[in-house]
């Protein structure tokens, strides 16, 4: 039993550096919060994650974290994350322990996307919501660092901006399916990766990995800076 305390407690402790908090809250874009649910597996590290039904309108059969917009009752970004997780799959507010907030990302629909990091049980079953989520898996966070199966593909944004999307496909053993995970979730679940375990991933990053404190919030800045150049040219 007590190892797999210290694994979780490693996590907790190297996740707390990189609480960004309300740091960015303040920016004047929409809102939405994701909850990215971490649990302890055989003395390792997992992630959950969900797959868009094919009914709904943005983003049909995509793979994603539980999450959704800011709503006008959401305190923060941490509740809108919590509620969104208890609409989609069931999950219990008071079952997640909230670690911290993440440097955000910036989506297609140009929403403000916070990634607010909880531990959940290993026992917790799903009960997905069908309009919303089609399918619930739990895949290795090593995964993020150690593919087996990997692209990157390449984008520019309108203003110029260039960078790296990252694309996984992974092989889930317990739904005999594959599953691809890209853009901003895969994103996320690189980012969360590379502070956890502090290893060079097998694939490049757009981080200076020595200092990924500073760099993964000036990527962010660039990235904000690009989309509001691109919004003043819009007008």
């Amino acid at each position: 039993f007590a190892p797999r305390k210290s694994v979780r407690e490693k996590a907790r402790l190297r996740l707390r550096e990189f609480d960004v908090g309300d740091r960015f809250s303040h920016l004047p874009l929409a809102k939405a919060s994701v909850l990215l649910p971490l649990m302890v597996r055989a003395g390792k590290l997992h992630l959950l994650l969900t797959v868009r039904s094919m009914q709904l309108r943005r983003s049909p059969g995509e793979v994603c974290f539980p999450g959704g917009k800011c709503e006008a009752i959401d305190k923060d970004e941490i509740d809108t994350a919590v509620r969104e997780a208890k609409e989609e799959v069931g999950l219990q507010p008071e079952k997640v322990e909230i670690i911290c907030r993440l440097v955000p990302g910036i989506d297609k629909m140009n929403y403000l996307v916070t990634p607010v990091v909880g531990f959940i049980q290993d026992t917790f079953q799903p009960t997905p919501n069908p309009d919303e989520v089609s399918n619930v898996f739990v895949m290795p966070l090593e995964y993020f660092v150690k593919p087996l199966n990997y692209q990157t593909v390449p984008y520019k944004t309108s203003s110029g901006y260039q960078g790296r999307m990252h694309s996984f496909t992974y092989d889930d053993p317990e739904h005999k399916t594959s599953f691809r995970i890209w853009g901003l979730t895969a994103h996320f679940a690189v980012f969360l990766a590379l502070v956890i375990f502090r290893k060079r991933p097998t694939f490049e990053v757009d981080y200076d990995l020595d200092n990924l404190i500073s760099s993964s919030e000036n990527y962010f800045m660039n990235l904000y800076a690009s989309m509001y150049e691109r919004k003043k040219s819009n007008i």
